[in-house]
């Protein structure tokens, strides 16, 4: 009943494995594309959950990414562009049995798309969000993306983008977003782990994932993927524990006293003391924003990667169901002709 605590989605009644989650579609994107990694990662990890097949649904917009519902052998809808979250919204507000899912990129998400994210985020609807950023637009091949680095030489912008990117971590921060993550296409340990983290969280969780565009964008992340440079550029965040990276955890994050911004400094006996330790927790968003900004954005170097906040709030679906019991108790059982009709109706006679 609306107002009762959230039921749990229904269980599997059989052990499943992954195979179970694909669906008897051929996989049509282009060979190498990132995608493919989320797509078995994805897959792979469901069974994990426990939950029924079919109260587990995948809501995408338009782009490359967008295709993702048909290969995942559960519920889901191809919707229309950037309007994915607003339809995820409609569903899991009024569907609590169900794990609903939002699968988009840079350009569906933050381009036409940019407010129905944002407000689903604000309101805390119990959403998990994917976003798949390529920082490029490739299904209509190649034009640069809202989160292109300024300068960025496309089809679109022959002479290099005069526009600065959006972060896709720090808007959804500073939308009030309870949960925001950020993780790499090819490091499958690691975006299992976070989607087990964003899979748990009630409310809305964005999932970040650098994802390569090897035909219009190859290489993008190519320094937080290869072994030898992902050592000096990539920043693991972990709740609790000290903000250090580098070869043997020589470099850290520490706040500078005089400006109050963050830092990357060479870790020393005289100030070890003084490098951050990560709370993703923390009710205050200031240092999570500042983390999701601390790396160059056009060099990648010092990119924090995993969950950069996670805090609890009241989600948007039970407290929408409070409402509608409380509404109930006071005025019985509604009449939606009633409501549709109003009280400033006439009827137009011939």
């Amino acid at each position: 009943m609306p107002g009762d605590p959230l039921p749990l989605v229904p269980r599997a009644e059989t052990r499943q494995s992954a195979t179970e989650f694909k669906s008897d579609q051929e996989v049509r994107w282009c060979p190498g594309c990132g995608d493919y990694a989320v797509l078995a990662a994805v897959q792979g990890f469901l069974p994990e959950l426990g939950l029924a097949r079919e109260n587990i649904v995948f809501v995408s917009g338009i782009g490359c990414s967008s295709r993702f519902p048909y290969y995942m052998n559960t519920y889901g809808m191809h919707s229309i562009h950037g309007r994915a979250p607003a339809i995820a919204t409609g569903l899991a507000t009024s569907r609590t049995d169900l794990s609903v899912w939002v699968v988009t990129g840079d350009g569906d998400a933050l381009s036409i798309g940019g407010n129905h994210l944002i407000h689903a985020l604000r309101r805390n609807v119990n959403l998990k969000i994917l976003l798949f950023n390529n920082r490029i637009y490739g299904l209509t091949k190649g034009q640069y993306s809202p989160t292109s680095e300024t300068g960025k030489i496309t089809k679109s912008t022959p002479m290099g983008s005069l526009e600065t990117p959006f972060n896709p971590a720090s808007l959804a921060i500073g939308a009030e977003a309870t949960f925001i993550a950020r993780t790499l296409d090819s490091d499958r340990h690691h975006l299992v782990d976070v989607l087990r983290r964003a899979a748990v969280h009630q409310g809305t969780a964005l999932v970040e994932i650098y994802q390569n565009c090897n035909i219009f964008n190859d290489g993008a992340f190519a320094v937080l993927k290869d072994k030898r440079s992902a050592q000096e550029a990539v920043i693991r965040l972990e709740h609790g524990k000290p903000i250090r990276f580098g070869h043997a955890g020589g470099k850290g994050v520490i706040r500078d006293t005089a400006t109050g911004q963050l830092r990357v400094v060479p870790v020393t006996p005289g100030n070890e003391a003084d490098v951050l330790v990560h709370d993703a927790h923390a009710t205050d968003p200031g240092t999570a924003f500042a983390l999701s900004r601390l790396a160059d954005p056009h060099t990648l170097h010092h990119t924090p990667i995993g969950v950069l906040r996670q805090v609890e709030r009241p989600d948007y679906d039970t407290q929408m169901a409070g409402q509608l019991d409380a509404a109930v108790e006071r005025d019985g059982k509604g009449d939606l002709a009633a409501l549709l009709a109003g009280t400033d109706t006439w009827t137009v006679k011939e």
